[in-house]
């Protein structure tokens, strides 16, 4: 099944067609890959931090700053901690809207262009219209939230 236009979820296909499920179309291409890592917006690293080492039993990574993001970043084992370090990113901007918490989820792809052009051409959207370099130079794209069930979902390409 192809997505629909916009993003909007498909019709169920049992009942009235003007009625969404609410439930996004399967994406084939995503389902095979690896759930890379979830990411927290946080105001600070230390909010989190110390909760999460002591959950996991996994030390933080030291903060790295991406400044194509206007963000830093650490790890603790698979969950990115997100804080911004300019005060108009859409990280900054998620904040001020919703509070830290959940930001987005990351799968793992052997070529983020590729992936990135498949999807575009069933529908999918993006928030840039190419893959920009992340973290550890890693490639990555954001599917926009209106196309992924109002999921942000990240594609990565471990450079």
């Amino acid at each position: 099944m192809s997505p629909p236009a916009h993003g909007n979820p498909p019709a169920d296909p049992g009942g009235d067609p003007a009625q969404p499920t609410g439930i996004p179309p399967t994406v084939p291409q995503l389902a095979s890959l690896e759930l890379d890592h979830v990411a927290i917006a946080v105001r600070s690293f230390d909010e989190v931090r110390g909760v999460l080492e002591g959950l996991t039993g996994h030390a933080a990574t030291s903060p790295e700053r991406v400044e194509s993001q206007g963000v830093e970043v650490c790890f603790v084992g698979n969950v990115e901690l997100i804080r911004p370090v300019m005060p108009d990113n859409g990280v900054a901007r998620f904040i001020a809207r919703h509070g830290p918490g959940l930001h987005h989820i990351a799968y793992r792809t052997p070529d983020v262009a590729k992936l990135m052009g498949e999807l575009s051409a069933q529908g999918y959207r993006f928030t840039s219209d190419s893959p920009m370099t992340g973290r550890g130079r890693h490639r990555i794209a954001f599917m926009h939230p209106k196309s992924a069930g109002g999921v942000l979902v990240e594609l990565v390409e471990h450079g």
